[in-house]
Order: structure tokens, then sequence, then C-alpha cells
């Protein structure tokens, strides 16, 4: 297959590409190579996919509708992995508008892209912050989701309803994934394990927000990308059991579906810093903070859904994944 990949310069579209080239299809990948981190990173991850034989990158902006229009129709893609995203919670709060130029504008001409030069199938990364505040737990896509905590966790779930919206009308298979706290090699400096492990190892404190009292349902980066090629594999299809008295949102009489992607066992903060310390020989400094604005207490995830599409269940151990970031944060940083 021909297969776009938006975001291939970031965490989750570097190894996504990878997995695609490793079994022989084509990818062209996308980024904007924005400044949101460190373009160095972003650079690197791409130095890793374009000698890969099949692999193709334009650096390219998705909120611009004339160059993603060209791009499609030069192409011919058989299916899109669309990856490419504001991230961040709390960007989110101050910076509002680059979540609207990028997960809306960018994901509504991603859309129309698919329906103007038909795709076979959409596979667009949702976020488990849609669940907001939710308090049941696991989380199920059947669950209702209209009480986001952030503006990053809305355009997530506006991502959704315009999907549907496309699969509705146009008969378009997009399948969205709600993706749980990624973490892995190349990861995204943002994210809480990145930036404990290099603060503990530079000598500086790290920030525990709530006290400590939360916990996150880790996803290594291997899972993640299993999850992504087994949905990509297999387009949505209009579910012949859906009830209009009963619905379950992650699923319609369109061809669309929306599933978790979590490793379905949620840490502690607490245990989560002890594996971080215990794969780098050190103790963290710990300065304990409030809760921040648009955070949640809790996220895990279930996967029944999932597994019963793909055969595909996250499983890799935590302690597992945060050995295999580390090996890789010294190796990157020439910390050996």
């Amino acid at each position: 297959m021909k297969v776009l990949v938006t975001g291939a310069a970031g965490f989750i579209g570097m190894h996504v590409a990878q997995a695609l080239l490793a079994r022989g299809d084509a990818v062209v990948g996308i980024d904007n190579l924005n400044d949101y981190y460190a373009v160095q990173l972003k650079r690197d991850r791409l130095a890793l996919l374009t000698p890969l034989p099949g692999f193709r990158f334009q650096q390219l902006d998705i909120a611009d509708r004339d160059e993603l229009m060209a791009l499609f129709a030069g192409e011919r893609f058989d299916r899109v992995v669309h990856l490419a995203a504001q991230a961040g919670v709390r960007y989110s709060i101050t910076h509002p508008h680059a979540y609207g130029e990028a997960n809306l504008v960018g994901f509504l001409n991603m859309l129309e892209a698919c329906r103007q030069h038909p795709v076979a199938h959409l596979v667009y990364a949702s976020s488990s912050s849609v669940y907001g505040g939710n308090l049941k737990t696991p989380f199920s896509e059947a669950d209702e989701v209209d009480h986001p905590v952030s503006l990053y966790a809305a355009t997530k779930k506006a991502n959704e309803l315009m999907a549907h919206t496309y699969s509705h009308l146009y008969g378009l298979p997009t399948t969205g994934l709600r993706f749980f706290t990624v973490y892995g090699p190349w990861g995204r400096p943002d994210m809480a394990y990145f930036s404990f492990t290099k603060a503990i190892l530079e000598g500086r404190p790290i920030q525990v927000f709530n006290q400590g009292q939360l916990q996150r349902d880790f996803t290594y980066i291997d899972d993640i990308v299993r999850g992504v090629v087994a949905v990509l594999d297999r387009p949505a299809e209009p579910d012949p059991a859906f009830d209009a008295m009963a619905p379950h949102p992650g699923r319609s009489k369109a061809p669309y579906r929306v599933f978790n992607i979590g490793n379905q066992d949620p840490v502690p903060l607490g245990e989560f810093i002890a594996t971080i310390e215990a794969a780098l020989g050190r103790e963290a400094n710990k300065v304990y903070l409030p809760m921040q604005p648009g955070d949640v207490v809790a996220t895990h995830a279930d996967v029944t859904s999932l597994t019963e599409w793909t055969g595909e269940r996250p499983a890799t151990p935590l302690a597992e994944g945060i050995a295999r970031f580390v090996a890789w944060f010294r190796r990157y940083h020439r910390l050996d």
C-alpha cells in the first residue's frame, strides 16, 4: 500500500512509519516541524526514516488546505494514518489558537482531502483526555465524553464528531484511536517520564502535581504501533448491531469506529517515579505541588473492543518499557 503518515517527525509517527516500511508499504511522511519542542529531535527522528526504501518526506502544514489537496491529488494514497496535531494539555491553556488551527482546521482539511481523493481508511489520533473528569473506570468507548476539562481534549472529541459526519455522509471509513499516555524511546520531551529522567540526571528537582495523587495508564510505544497498524489493516465498517435507541459512541451505522489503546494497568505516580529512579540508579528530589488546570486524577483503558477487532492487547510492563527508554535517553544524549 501507499500510506500517508502525518506527523511523521513526531514520536508515534516515526515509529508507525518504521513499522509500515518494515513490512513493505510505501510511506509518504509529512510534518510541519513546529517548535512546540526541540526541532532537532524531530529532525533526528526523520534521519532514521529518510534512508529507508519506500519513504519520502515533505514538510507541510495540514492547516494549509491548498498544499494538502495538491499532495493528495499527486499521490493517490491507499490509506492515511493521521497523527499530526498540536499536542499538550497545559499548552492548550496558554496557546488556544494553535489547537484551533492544527486540530480543527487541519483535521477538516484532512477529511476533505480524503473525501475528494478517496482512501480506503483514515485512522486518526484521538486521546484518552476526551474522558475528562469521568470517575467510572476503566474508561470504555461506550462512556459519555461530553465534559472535557481542557481545550486539547475538546478538539480531540470534536475530531471524533467530525469523522463520524464524513463517515455518515460520504461513506469514508474512519477510525479514531484514544491513546493512553504513550512513552518510550524517541518520546516527547514535554511528557513527565522524559522531563523526570532529564531532571534526575541533571540533579534538579522534579515537580509532582496533585501531591502525587495521580494515576496513569502508561502504554509503551511498541504496543501503540502494533495497535495502529492492526487497526489500519481493518477498515471501519457499519455496525449491524448498532441500536439508535441505545447508542454506543464508539460505533455507528456508518463505517466509523473509536478504540482505546492503553495498557489497562494504571500506575500510581509514586510507583512511576520509583520505576524511573530504579532504572537510573538515582533518587529524585521531589517538589509536591497542587493539581494543574486541565489535568485529570486517573486514566484507565478498557481495551476489550480493540482486542475483539484486531486481536491486539497492550501488555508491556512499565519497568521493561522505562528501562528501554532510559537506555535510549543515555545513548541519545551521549551519557554512557
